[in-house]
C-alpha cells in the first residue's frame, strides 16, 4: 500500500479531521471545560471558579458547546430555589477522555514545574498511572514510525 504522505502535494487538507476537531475543540477554554466536565464539574459557577474565565465568556463558551453536542444542559431545581441548569456530558464529549488525558500525559512531562503534575490519574481497579496509549484495532500499541498513510473515503484530491 502506498503511504499517501509520500505525495502530500496531490490531495487537499479542506476535509481534515483534525482542522474540523480544532473548529470545535480548539480554544483553551473548550478543553479545560471538558477537563472539568471529565472531573465531574456540572454547575455553571462551579466552571466559572474552576475554569477561571468570566462568566459572559462561559454562557458563551458552554452554549456553543450545547450546540456542538459535547455537552448537554440539564435542568434541576433545589428546593424553594428558580430552576437552573447543569451540564451533562455527551457520548461526543465523553470520547474526548483519551485526547485530555492525553493532552495531561504530554503536559505532566513536558510543561509541569519542578514540584510535577498538579493530578495524577490512577486507574480505580488496581492504583496504576492512567496514560493515553495508541493502539491499532487489533490491540497492538503503536509508535509513530509504524504508521502509514492511506486515501480515507472524504480524501479530496488536487488538480
Amino acid at each position: 500500500m502506498e503511504d499517501l504522505r509520500d505525495d502530500r502535494d496531490t490531495w487537499s487538507s479542506e476535509n481534515c479531521s483534525v482542522a474540523r476537531a480544532m473548529d470545535i475543540v480548539g480554544s483553551r477554554s473548550t478543553v479545560l471545560i471538558m477537563r472539568e466536565a471529565l472531573l465531574g464539574t456540572r454547575r455553571f459557577d462551579d466552571f466559572v471558579r474552576r475554569v477561571g474565565v468570566g462568566e459572559p465568556a462561559m454562557a458563551a463558551r458552554l452554549k456553543e458547546m450545547v450546540a456542538a453536542n459535547l455537552l448537554e444542559r440539564i435542568p434541576y431545581r433545589e428546593p424553594g430555589q428558580r430552576t437552573r441548569h447543569e451540564y451533562q456530558l455527551t457520548r461526543k464529549g465523553h470520547e474526548l477522555l483519551p485526547v485530555i488525558t492525553a493532552l495531561r500525559n504530554w503536559g505532566d512531562t513536558w510543561a509541569a514545574d519542578d514540584s510535577g503534575p498538579s493530578i495524577v490519574a490512577t486507574h480505580h481497579d488496581c492504583g496504576e498511572p492512567v496514560h493515553a496509549v495508541l493502539r491499532c484495532a487489533a490491540g497492538h500499541e503503536v509508535a509513530d514510525g509504524d504508521i502509514d498513510i492511506a486515501a480515507g473515503p472524504g480524501l479530496i484530491r488536487r488538480g
